[in-house]
């Protein structure tokens, strides 16, 4: 059953890689993508990170504590699981028609940059809903990005979304 289930994500998973990695996306939406996956290197988080210490007022220290956790043990759990999983990235197995960055790492399961995404925002928004629209709006975008530019597949970046944010709630409960 389960061995079933994991062919049927493979297959879909293959199927999206060989439509994206073939379509010549419009110029705009190339850029988006690009900046996107950078902001997802991890300077916007930092950005975020001083703003919020410079003017998030008193829940300024629990909103970065859950989102420093989330995210650090985010990138610990991705670590494990690439070493665990070993998955190829698609960019590894088709070529990509436009997109020519090279990949942080070797392995595709499951998407740090998303995990780190998602635990970050969630764990921000939750402090300061005002800003949650945004965060989430940047988090998804770098999760698109992701599958966009040939980095991972679907099932990479939804599993990332679904650990980060699940860390990102985990740490608000902790810290609160």
């Amino acid at each position: 059953m389960a061995q079933a289930l994991l062919g049927y994500i493979a297959a879909r998973d293959h199927r999206l890689m060989h439509r994206i990695n073939g379509w010549r996306a419009p110029r705009w939406l190339q850029l988006w993508m690009i900046c996107a996956t950078r902001g997802g290197d991890g300077w916007l988080w930092y950005v975020m990170a001083v703003v919020v210490a410079m003017f998030g007022g008193p829940a300024r220290w629990r909103a970065l504590g859950a989102a420093s956790l989330a995210a650090a043990t985010g990138i610990g759990v991705f670590r494990f699981l690439k070493r665990a999983t070993r998955r190829r990235r698609p960019c590894a197995l088709a070529p990509h028609c436009w997109s020519t960055l090279l990949p942080p790492d070797q392995f595709s399961f499951p998407s740090g940059h998303t995990i780190t995404a998602f635990a970050c925002a969630i764990s921000l928004g939750c402090f300061y809903p005002d800003l949650f629209p945004g965060l989430m709006f940047c988090a998804l975008s770098i999760a698109v990005s992701r599958i966009i530019l040939g980095m991972h597949f679907l099932s990479d970046v939804v599993a990332g979304a679904g650990i980060g944010a699940t860390l990102a709630y985990a740490c608000i409960a902790l810290l609160s």
